[in-house]
């Protein structure tokens, strides 16, 4: 390990319980919290989580002015739920719509920041189970009380959970087998991030609206980097929050999460000097599956679409000035 990174991890590292509601409430000041959560057909669990905050950081100490769940085209009863339990859900095509619409969980987070009234901004994910708020006063734990940091990103521990079926530290392939072998080849510096594509995390609002967002799975690595780019290592910090159990995807699904993660790394080598591309990639992901008269060729497009920086939008400002906390 390189000595820079074994001293961040030293001073920017902490845990959940080095955290307490109580310290943060006297830490924040006048500075106003969001909670986000991007959500697409989590019915399932959406409920729980939104709960969860409400009841730990809203009504017992209120260190959480807002709650937002962005529904990204959901089918089932998502924001019903997510409402019931006292978020406010706004509809992810409804936010800027003279800015076109655009797929993935990149773009409920980037449309996020026009109805949100935070200086700070905590993303979690919808999917999860057995949530605890501690989950959000980690995050905040360090934006809080040290003005030199800018964002946070948790880590845990991921078990695979296969229906009653769970392996400790089965989970984050995509993580192991591709983005934290990008990351050590080509910005080592990043090595003690434990997990890059984590999908817990918290930024100031001054840093996140002047950042690109990739609008598919790439969107938590392309943060990363653009985070490391402008700010530089010690503007992040990240904090153990723990277990972190959800659904897991499928095999071809995570092979086409693999292609955007790795299309968002090309891109940021490109953008941030750090490779003279030949030629610009291909986005085609050709895979094979087994038919009667042997293997059938399946192609996909994983091609990268990408948001530009929220504080170039001409309607941002105004959209803000109607955002749930402010209404």
């Amino acid at each position: 390990m390189l000595p820079e990174v074994a001293s961040w991890l030293r001073r920017r590292t902490s845990r959940a319980e080095d955290w307490p509601p109580r310290l943060l409430l006297g830490a924040k000041g006048d500075t106003r919290v969001s909670v986000v959560l991007p959500a697409r057909d989590e019915e399932a669990t959406v409920g729980a989580i939104v709960a969860a905050i409400r009841a730990d950081l809203v009504e017992r100490v209120p260190l959480v002015d807002e709650i937002v769940v962005i529904d990204s085209r959901s089918e089932d009863r998502t924001a019903a739920v997510a409402a019931a339990a006292g978020a406010e859900v706004v509809a992810q095509d409804a936010v800027l719509p003279g800015e076109g619409r655009m797929s993935g969980k990149g773009e409920a987070l980037w449309k996020s920041l026009a109805v949100t009234s935070g200086d700070v901004i905590v993303f979690v994910d919808a999917d999860l189970r057995e949530f605890s708020s501690s989950y959000v006063t980690g995050l905040l734990g360090p934006l809080l009380t040290d003005p030199s940091v800018s964002y946070v990103k948790g880590c845990y521990d991921r078990p695979l959970v296969e229906g009653e079926r769970r392996i400790e530290g089965g989970g984050g392939r995509v993580t192991e087998l591709v983005a934290r072998p990008l990351i050590n080849l080509h910005w080592p510096l990043l090595a003690g991030v434990m997990q890059p594509l984590g999908g817990e995390y918290a930024g100031r609002r001054e840093l996140l609206e002047r950042l690109p967002f990739v609008t598919g799975y790439g969107v938590e690595l392309g943060l990363l980097l653009d985070v490391y780019q402008d700010s530089g290592l010690d503007a992040i910090a990240q904090v153990d929050l723990g277990t972190r159990v959800h659904a897991h995807q499928s095999t071809e699904a995570l092979g086409e999460m693999s292609g955007q993660i790795l299309l968002t790394a090309w891109s940021r080598l490109e953008r941030h000097g750090r490779m003279m591309p030949l030629e610009a990639p291909a986005t085609a992901l050709t895979r094979f599956r087994r038919g009667p008269d042997g293997h059938d060729a399946r192609t996909t497009d994983v091609a990268v679409g990408e948001r530009p920086p929220m504080i170039g939008i001409s309607g941002y400002a105004a959209a803000r000035s109607i955002s749930p906390g402010r209404r």
